[in-house]
């Protein structure tokens, strides 16, 4: 049945030899396939001036020492994961990447934001060849940052195709604090989650989940069922989870009234 029905695809184009390729590749689809996902009106969509592709070169071996020397000429040892389960997994490849670069990303997004967001990953040579050894988009997995001086350590890509499933936490922005009825009367805000891990499509990572405040009273809270998002994502976590909270007034508050 499936060679059948692969049969009628390619006689249905061949009868549209005399028409546009559009009308062709239409055919050509797999009905059974689903239409690519994109972002939907009113939701987040990421920001088109942080789309840059990220330089790396092959690295052949990894370890402690090798890794410090990377560090010490401005290079970042990395390594690109394919995905399995939503996470890293095999198909691993060792690179270095351009420690400016990555820097210049991070201050610019925001470290969540740097690790909800996808890159174009180009592997050259060395960093002044123009050829390219694999052009591939990754989402970054995992971003290691010295305690002290939070200088780059290390990165971990992970392969994102638009068929992989990828676990991401999401960052979460939080709106409408003028007007809340709940701080307008001078209780607080109590922020539990910052982020909030979802099973995403790659083509549709959101860059953030919006939080509205704008009705929040005193005493209400938001949970993760509440919010917002892309009908294609899933919840890993509870939906009865909460993710933040007006409270009473603080303590401070009331002694300064007195």
């Amino acid at each position: 049945m499936l060679i059948h029905r692969h049969r009628q695809i390619l006689t249905n184009a061949l009868h549209l030899r005399h028409f546009s390729q559009s009308a062709a590749a239409a055919v050509l689809q797999d009905p059974l396939e689903p239409p690519p996902l994109t972002y939907l009106e009113g939701f987040p969509r990421p920001d088109p001036k942080f789309a840059e592709i990220i330089r790396a070169i092959p690295r052949t071996i990894s370890g402690k020492n090798i890794s410090a020397k990377e560090r010490k000429v401005g290079r970042v040892p990395s390594i690109v994961f394919e995905q399995e389960d939503g996470q890293h997994g095999g198909n691993k490849r060792l690179i270095s990447v351009k420690t400016n670069q990555i820097r210049k990303l991070v201050n610019h997004l925001g470290r969540s934001f740097f690790l909800s967001r996808l890159f174009d990953l180009e592997v050259g040579p060395h960093f002044e060849s123009n050829e390219v050894i694999e052009k591939v988009r990754v989402l970054p997995r995992k971003l290691h940052l010295h305690a002290g001086t939070d200088a780059v350590l290390n990165v971990t890509f992970i392969r994102a195709p638009s068929h992989a499933l990828l676990k991401v936490d999401v960052p979460l922005v939080f709106r409408g604090e003028d007007v809340s009825p709940g701080l307008k009367k001078g209780a607080y805000l109590n922020t539990i989650k910052r982020t909030v891990k979802y099973l995403c499509p790659a083509d549709i990572i959101p860059p953030y989940i919006d939080v509205d405040l704008s009705e929040l009273d005193a005493g209400q809270k938001i949970v993760m069922g509440d919010l917002k998002v892309h009908p294609a994502l899933k919840l890993l976590r509870s939906k009865d989870e909460p993710v933040c909270k007006i409270m009473g007034t603080r303590v401070s508050d009331q002694r300064k009234s007195k």
